[in-house]
């Protein structure tokens, strides 16, 4: 099963870690709005018709995704009703399928507006690291290719990646791909943090900073060692040559 889903047929098994579906007897709606619309999808914008239909932003996908046809049509579908997908249709290579699409097309004008939003409301949550102080995150993946990794956030601030801790934490890191912050701030350099004003020091100990202390007390044991094999070498030099002069003398 692909990473990235609460997945349809993971919702249908029963298993008590799956995510109920909000349209379970609501009005029929286009795929995509049902999709994007399940719980634990929330780091997911909805990517326009016009955008999918545009065959030059699917170039490579064909061959990335079986049954790539009836994948497209099903994401395509304006009238997705979720009773008629629970005993007849499987989605999952659609789910991928977007997932694929999603990546791409959040790295375009439309796509980084509608992340915007998502990151200055801070639906994708804050960096867990206390000295930034809060820094809206965003979603990157580790791999390029699905079923690789879950996604992860990445905190500008700070510049490293960390484990979301909402429902999200399941979608698969390529819906987002590796570049998407770095695309984002590249757009956007006005919503780049600056780094953390203040760093993690180790504290005082008996009136020293503990680091200093180690280290001088590691210093001191190596000049002592040194100081006693120079001493060593000298005794051992002393007592070759009064062996000799014993010898020498008889």
């Amino acid at each position: 099963m692909p990473l990235h889903l609460f997945s349809v047929s993971a919702i249908m098994s029963g298993n008590q870690h799956s995510i109920s579906r909000p349209y379970e007897s609501g009005p029929v709606c286009s795929w995509i709005h049902w999709f994007t619309g399940l719980q634990g999808h929330d780091f997911l914008c909805r990517v326009p018709n016009d955008y999918i239909l545009d065959r030059f932003n699917l170039t490579g996908l064909e061959t990335a995704v079986p049954n790539f046809n009836v994948a497209l049509q099903t994401i395509l579908d304006p009238e997705f009703e979720p009773e008629v997908w629970d005993k007849a249709v499987d989605t999952v290579h659609a789910e991928t399928l977007y997932g694929l699409i999603h990546a791409r097309y959040i790295l375009t004008s439309h796509g980084l507006e509608a992340m915007c939003k998502k990151y200055e409301r801070g639906e994708f949550g804050i960096c867990p690291r206390f000295y930034c102080k809060g820094q809206n995150t965003l979603p990157i993946g580790l791999s390029d290719l699905c079923g690789h990794s879950h996604v992860k956030l990445y905190c500008p601030r700070c510049l490293d990646v960390y484990q979301p801790r909402s429902r999200c934490c399941l979608l698969d890191g390529a819906m987002f791909g590796t570049g998407f912050p770095h695309m984002f701030f590249m757009q956007l350099p006005e919503l780049r943090p600056h780094p953390p004003d203040e760093k993690y020091v180790g504290r005082f100990l008996l009136s020293f900073k503990l680091a200093d202390r180690i280290m001088s007390m590691v210093a001191g044991d190596t000049e002592t060692k040194r100081a006693e094999a120079g001493k060593a070498e000298e005794n051992v030099k002393d007592s070759r040559g009064s062996e000799r002069f014993v010898l020498h003398y008889n």
